[in-house]
């Protein structure tokens, strides 16, 4: 009769294998047999000889032959055992089955080496074999009562058990996986040692040993040392196979997010699920393998089944096996937070390719429509939109769209008439009607910059939520049955004791969560001052109003940190609760098991139960924990998904299709032609209309062209018009940037790009590359056309010199425009910020160069013109530059300069092109080796105050004794225990004990308690101190220094890095001491109990601190890289964000976006490293930890005579001292890590600074009196190693003077201002109404001087609060400052679209022109009433009626002592000036009146009103 026999499982499994693999060949073959040539197999040869070629290939055939001849063996030795207890007919003998198994396997393995399932299905099959052997002949070796199965096999036994445990698992674990990469491309390239190692090698993560061997040896760890990025992981591949699910443009279906990445991480997932499974039933081997030791101890081992070895083995295993599965657990959460984050920056960043960018603007500003008249009639807001040349290069004729306030600013110097398309991304829109559709007033580019900051950061860090809705349930489950199991029905009473207080901690959570709420807003209200302070520090330093803005944001400060130590309150008090909460549980099971159930409380029941409570407690702790990152993950995910579905996107994406090619600009033409460019009774907005519920833009804008407009092909065209018109919308409807309203059914709009279109804005927009890399631009390197752009965009210079600064980057912008191939070029006034010389040598060598085939300028630059008024329509167009420009009335003024401006002279002396290689941005520093002593001193010093000696050490006393008291909780539970040892249960006094441990466990919360608010609030003082230093340590830089830091890097100490002070930076130093001190009190505990165990841990302790170096010197490398690399991710994406209608112009989406990946590429490299090190410090402390436990145990049971509860208690301690090495070693690594922060705070407090004030820097009250100036030998130079920029300059101007200064590019006009103000490094004496400026504090100097830069800097707010940011003027003033500006003349005639002192100004001022923006500037500054002004060219945005205006303002409303310096690049601004001075090379050349210097022949002034255009007066 049959009977089943565990030794037949194999057999079993060997004839599924047959049938799996027979079906799977037979599937390929019916598919190529019905599909023909569609499909094509390798044949066996082709496999083998790839498979040679393939990474450790040979390898992985030797490991494979030893296995074959492994099996072979045993299949020999199988068939010839003894037959003892086989039937009589042989062939059903076991052995023989087992023998016949053994030869299936041989084929197998055979085939592995070309057919990976064949090795699966012999592994499994050799495995179980092997688990059949060790449970029939090793497990009865750990029971008294039981014998090996096979002894009838003798030594043979042994030798099978040998050969199938290294064919079994040795060698299938330390065999080199194959490679198999994900496409042909990742074929070609190296595989990462995490795809090739073997699985041996992958679960203790030893492929990284070379790696950290290498950081050991150098001081910092460089990027290029690590190994590649797997395939998988690449960002390109993962947005390939997940985007179908994820990108509605990409067929993905419209859903929430998190379903398509959960499906896409579906198998991850199910292997993570797998995982935390396997882990949470491993991690109750160590409380089960105690419980039955001290069993044993306890009963002397009366009754024992299991020999004692086993359940030390099991102490040992048990915890290494679940360290395992924990660590494969965040390795592999490590990867799914590598690719998350990959994804989601690809996708809202592919998404905000497509959206239509608006400039949005606070909307808590109320809407005041009932002003008083002067108010009412004070500023209309106008926007200024510049349509300029299409130029084509490559062919004989070209198309060029050219748009300007007027023909001077066209002709003579193309002064910007408005804003086009800016550098902040603006979409160059019509700036005056520019709204927010939003309902908030977030900055539509800082949205994006959080989306792929904090809250992809928030997703990736809610990755584990397996864990919170299935593991962490598991672990209590399991908890709760342990407990029952031990302590029978008590262990309810501890459960309901749990659900009973949990309703407290939840209060308090939700209480915090709302305190965290207000915590964040006044945190963004800091970091919004902050970044707009910083991005206006130059503006801030030339007014002197340092101090007064340092006040505004430590006030600011004040707040935040307020709700910072509330907030820190409450997660203290859940953080008390959380250990205490538990600890209630244990005493109320202890307390009914013993004095309602009246059981005994024995060492066993004590130790196995605390091990339990430790893992519940754990699990509630992390459970509050995750819980609040889950709902921050959830909360970011809805941001994200609403971004990528509901954000509004350009036309072309209507259709849900992202089909970007070469060039993809739109074009709605039913009526037009292939080649026409233009409209036909065509409306544009900048939004969709408003739909239901969603209130309408107070100030909307419409570009209504109601008959056809078609521009003219083969030529320039110029677009002419007042400030605010719509010149730019024009421009911006063209590229399909505005959103299209058919006014009629014959309605249309195109532009064509076959040949490509190119775009340069009128605010200059670069890269942070080589110049060279901003110039092609993705084009194909041509060594002669490139220098010929240099030349001819007049960058050759600038080049050289790189002080030209933003005259530089806007000639940049120009020269990509040129050098690209496209057949359209559209300007938008690229030529506003530079002087005559400069922008006659670009019309003449770039506009009528060769670059453009010398394009025929016509009247004089254009051969057609169109006028666009105020109200946004056209007003005429043809191609009779005289008769378009005779019917308004602003652009005749300037008629009559034309024809002299095309009379100059076309000549210039050849230089030669200099190969540029820097880039425009210097990288940022790393800081190598270990945090420096005066890092941490930065830290110690601020916590400390004045006594940081004293406050270290009660630190230390508190902790210690915090770590006492819990620890003496663990030692008074075996004390309770020991009684039922040596007394009968009813001797042991239940009230005493119960007592007692209930008083400890309160005294141990109340000391911790304590320890912890005191720190907590030193902290904030901490926070406090830091900031200020770092504040002002920013606010009085050298200019110089400004100038060379990015103002993203500065803002990042002020926000990322100061919220790692805030937050964990000190709380990591805090419990690193704590971790510290409960390994030295452990320990010492340990060798108390067992002296002679001193020695082992010694060397724990030693191997320990081994492995906490070497990680720590590797990860700290990697944590400064990833800190590092995450920047150009945000750099490029805000870049991209910033120029993103050039992006679309010029067709260059999938080029950002492959260097995206590029970034993300390497950012994912660190990032995968650093897990991998956090995974392997991890394991190796744990083996360590269950090496020590294992051998304690094994010593007190079988070398030390001791009680059962001792030993409990010892290895709870040694259970508990292996865990604290661990974290010790982690939370110093996160110490070390997070000071990166405190290093580059500190970093930033030992930069150059401008002189401290003194008191003795006061000037007196009286001065100025006057606006007298006074210079004698003046040099000046932007640092102290640089070359002089201005050299030996003396004059003297007098009170009340209006001078003119003039020069050419880099002759030193912007020195010279800078210098008056001491922003740069001078020597020589600048004497202020009589008293030398040197004897006087900067801040007052700065105060009594004003100075209009060209740029203008405006912050977020009201028009009111960017004239007056310190409320210290009245509205009667403001308005009056607003009329002498010019804003009254700029707004005559307009009906609507008045900007108003409430008038909201959104962040730069980008909901203004540039022109708006300067007549702004220029009111503020007039407000200040300085005796001395000084204007760095800032009319240039100005139409010529506004100008005319300013200037008359300025002779007859300044009073009679003030003193006007004007640094001008279009002369006739000047030439009714007192005096004008010329300077060339940092020299004075010439200083008369205007009237003396042009009646000098060959004179430089003379010369220079020649160039440009303007008359010269007889």
């Amino acid at each position: 009769m049959f009977s089943w026999d565990l030794r037949l499982l194999p057999l079993v499994l060997a004839l599924v294998s047959i049938c799996l693999l027979a079906l799977k060949v037979g599937v390929r073959v019916i598919r190529v047999l019905f599909a023909g040539n569609g499909i094509w197999y390798p044949s066996l040869k082709e496999r083998f000889r790839d498979r040679l070629h393939q990474h450790n290939a040979h390898s992985f055939i030797g490991f494979t032959l030893v296995r074959i001849t492994s099996v072979l063996v045993l299949a020999y030795l199988s068939s010839n055992t003894a037959k003892q207890g086989c039937d009589l007919i042989a062939a059903f003998c076991i052995q023989h089955i087992s023998g016949a198994v053994f030869l299936y396997c041989v084929p197998l393995l055979f085939l592995s080496v070309l057919w990976a399932p064949a090795a699966v299905h012999a592994n499994l099959i050799l495995l179980t074999t092997l688990g059949i052997y060790v449970f029939r002949n090793l497990w009865p070796l750990a029971t008294y009562d039981q014998e090996p199965a096979d002894t009838f096999e003798g030594r043979l036994m042994w030798i099978k058990l040998m050969l199938l445990f290294i064919v079994g698992l040795v060698i299938p674990l330390i065999t080199p996986r194959r490679f198999v990469p994900v496409d042909n491309e990742s074929a070609r390239t190296s595989p990462s040692p995490e795809q090739t190692s073997s699985w041996a090698s992958k679960l203790t993560y030893t492929y990284i040993d070379p790696i950290i061997a290498t950081a050991y040896k150098v001081p910092h760890l460089q990027v290029d040392q690590l190994p590649p990025l797997a395939d998988v992981n690449h960002a390109k591949y993962q947005c390939n196979t997940a985007f179908p699910y994820l990108d509605i443009y990409t067929g993905a279906k419209r859903c929430h997010l998190f379903w398509g990445l959960l499906y896409h991480f579906r198998m991850e997932y199910l292997t993570l699920s797998a995982s935390l499974i396997a882990a949470g039933v491993t991690s109750f081997a160590a409380p089960f393998a105690i419980k039955q030791l001290l069993t044993y101890i306890e009963t002397g081992g009366e009754n024992a089944s299991v020999k004692p070895w086993f359940w030390i083995l099991l102490l040992l295993l048990g915890p290494l096996t679940n360290s395992i599965f924990q660590h494969w657990d965040g390795y592999l959460q490590n990867i799914i937070l590598v690719r998350i984050q990959a994804l989601l920056t690809q996708l809202v960043f592919n998404h905000s390719l497509r959206i239509r960018l608006k400039a949005d603007i606070p909307t808590n500003v109320p809407d005041r429509s009932n002003l008083n008249a002067a108010t009412q009639t004070a500023v209309q807001a106008v926007s200024t939109d510049i349509l300029e040349p299409d130029v084509d290069i490559s062919h004989p004729a070209a198309e060029t769209i050219i748009s300007s306030n007027t023909l001077e600013e066209v002709i003579s110097e193309t002064n910007d008439s408005g804003e086009g398309t800016s550098q902040s991304a603006l979409s160059s829109r019509d700036k005056d009607s520019e709204v927010s559709k939003s309902k908030g007033a977030e900055n539509l580019t800082g949205k994006i910059n959080n989306l792929v900051t904090s809250d992809i950061s928030s997703v990736g860090q809610g990755d584990d939520f397996v864990s919170l809705f299935f593991y962490m349930p598991l672990q209590i489950g399991l908890s709760i049955f342990f407990l029952y199991k031990i302590l029978g029905w008590s262990a309810l009473v501890g459960l309901l004791t749990l659900i009973g207080v949990s309703p407290i901690p939840g209060w308090i959570a939700k209480r915090n969560q709302d305190l965290e709420k207000v915590k964040m807003q006044k945190t963004d209200a800091r970091v919004q001052i902050i970044s707009e302070i910083i991005s206006v520090i130059r503006m801030v330093k030339l007014f002197g109003w340092e101090e007064k803005t340092l006040k505004m944001v430590n006030e600011k400060r004040e707040d935040e940190l307020k709700y910072l130590l509330k907030t820190k309150i409450f997660r203290l008090l859940i953080h008390a609760l959380s250990g205490f909460v538990p600890t209630l549980a244990m005493l109320f099971t202890y307390a009914t098991y013993t004095v309602i159930m009246k059981q005994d409380l024995t060492a066993s029941k004590i130790f196995s139960s605390m091990a339990v409570f430790t893992i519940m407690r754990n699990q509630l702790n992390s459970v509050s924990y995750k819980l609040n990152v889950f709902i921050s993950a959830k909360v970011a995910l809805d941001r994200i998904n609403q971004f990528l579905q509901e954000a509004e996107t350009l036309d072309r994406y209507a259709n849900g299709q992202d089909d970007i090619g070469p060039f993809s600009l739109p074009t709605n033409s039913n009526e037009a032609t292939s080649d026409t460019i233009g409209f036909c009774k065509a409306a544009f907005s900048w939004s969709t209309p408003t739909v239901a519920g969603e209130p309408t833009p107070d100030r909307h804008y419409t570009l209504k062209i109601s008959d056809e407009l078609s521009f003219k092909p083969g030529c320039i065209n110029m677009i002419v018009g007042p400030t605010g018109s719509g010149k730019t919308s024009i421009l911006m409807a063209l590229l399909g940037e505005m959103h299209f309203m058919p006014l009629g059914p014959d309605s249309w709009y195109h532009l064509p790009c076959r040949e490509g279109v190119a775009y340069a804005a009128q605010e200059s927009w670069v890269q942070n590359a080589t110049i060279r890399e901003n110039i092609l631009f993705g084009s194909i390197y041509d060594e002669t056309r490139y220098r010929a752009v240099i030349q001819q965009c007049a960058l050759e210079r600038d080049l050289e010199l790189f002080e030209a600064g933003d005259q530089t980057e806007a000639r940049v912008t120009l020269a990509r425009a040129i050098y690209s191939s496209a057949q359209i070029i559209l300007l938008d006034d690229v030529l506003a910020a530079l002087d005559a010389h400069t922008s006659s040598w670009i019309v003449n060598k770039c506009l009528r160069g060769d670059l453009t085939h010398n394009v025929a300028l016509v009247g004089p630059i254009a051969s057609f013109v169109v006028s666009v008024g105020n109200d946004g329509t056209i007003k005429a167009q043809g191609t009779e530059v005289t008769t378009v420009v005779d019917q308004d009335a602003q652009l005749n003024l300037q008629k009559q300069q034309n024809e002299q401006f095309l009379d100059q002279d076309r000549k210039s002396e050849e230089q030669p092109a200099h190969a540029q290689s820097g880039k425009l941005v210097l990288a940022e520093e790393i800081i190598e080796g270990r945090v420096s002593w005066k890092t941490l001193n930065l830290l110690i010093s601020a916590l400390g105050g004045k006594h940081p000696i004293m406050f270290f050490s009660l630190l230390l006393l508190g902790l210690t004794g915090s770590r006492l008291a819990y620890i003496a909780e663990t030692w008074f539970l075996g004390v309770w225990g020991a009684q039922y040892e040596i007394h009968a249960p009813s001797e042991v006094s239940l009230s005493f004990y119960v007592g007692i441990f209930a008083s400890i466990i309160f005294a141990a919360i109340i000391f911790d308690t304590v320890v912890n608010v005191v720190f907590f609030a030193r902290t904030i003082v901490a926070a406090r101190v830091i900031h200020s230093q770092l504040a002002d340590s920013v606010f009085k830089a050298t200019f110089r220094w400004l100038d060379e830091t990015p103002t993203a890097r500065v803002i990042a100490r002020c926000t990322q890095d100061v919220r790692t002070v805030d937050g964990p930076l000190a709380h990591s130093m805090c419990f690193a001491m704590d971790q510290f001190l409960e390994v030295a009190i452990r320990l010492a505990v340990i060798m108390l109990v067992s002296p002679l165990f001193v020695i082992p841990g010694a060397v724990v302790g030693f191997f320990g601190a081994i492995v906490g170096i070497l990680y720590l010197k590797a990860q700290l490398s990697m944590k400064r890289e990833m800190s590092n690399s995450r920047s150009p991710i945000l750099a490029h994406v805000n870049a991209s964000v910033h120029g993103l209608v050039s992006v679309r112009a010029y067709g260059a989406q999938n080029m950002f976006k492959e260097e995206l990946i590029r970034h993300i590429d390497h950012y994912s490299r660190i990032s995968r490293m650093s897990g991998d090190l956090n995974r392997w410090v991890g394991l190796r402390t744990d083996f360590l930890g269950a090496i020590f436990t294992a051998l304690l145990a094994f010593y007190q049971v079988y070398l030390q005579d001791i009680s059962a509860s001792n030993t409990g208690f010892s290895l709870n301690m040694a259970v508990s001292f292996c865990i604290s090495i661990f974290w010790s070693i982690q939370l110093y690594n996160d110490f070390e890590v997070e000071s990166n922060s405190l290093e580059r705070i500190q970093s930033y407090l030992e930069i150059e600074h401008e002189p401290k004030s003194a008191d003795a820097g006061k000037p007196p009250a009286y001065w100025p009196g006057s606006g007298d100036l006074v210079v004698q030998n003046l040099s000046a130079r932007y640092s102290q190693s640089g070359p002089n920029v201005l050299h030996d300059l003396s004059f003297r101007i007098r009170s009340g003077e209006r001078v003119g200064i003039v020069g050419r590019t880099g002759s030193g006009k912007s020195s010279l201002a800078l210098s008056l103000l001491r922003c740069i490094v001078t020597e020589g004496n600048i004497i202020y109404d009589g008293i030398d400026t040197e004897t006087f504090n900067l801040d007052a100097l700065r105060s009594s001087i004003t100075i209009i830069p060209q740029v203008p800097e405006l912050m977020s707010g009201t028009l009111r609060q960017n004239l007056d940011p310190f409320d210290q003027y009245d509205d009667a003033s403001l308005n009056d400052a607003l009329k002498s500006a010019g804003l009254f003349s700029l707004q005559e005639g307009m009906d609507g679209n008045r900007l108003v002192l409430d008038s909201p100004i959104s962040a730069g001022g980008n909901n203004l022109s540039v022109g708006q923006r300067q007549i702004i500037a220029l009111a503020r500054a007039m407000m200040r009433g300085s005796k001395l002004l000084i204007f760095d060219e800032a009319t240039s945005a100005i139409d010529y009626q506004t100008d005319a205006v300013i200037q008359e303002t300025l002779r007859t409303r300044l009073s009679p002592d003030t003193t006007v310096l004007t640094i001008a690049h279009r002369l006739q601004t000047v030439m009714d000036a007192d005096k004008i001075m010329v300077l060339d090379n940092g020299r004075i050349v010439e200083f008369d009146s205007p009237r003396v210097l042009l009646q000098k022949d060959n004179g430089a002034f003379r010369l220079l009103v020649e160039e440009s255009g303007t008359a010269v007066p007889s």
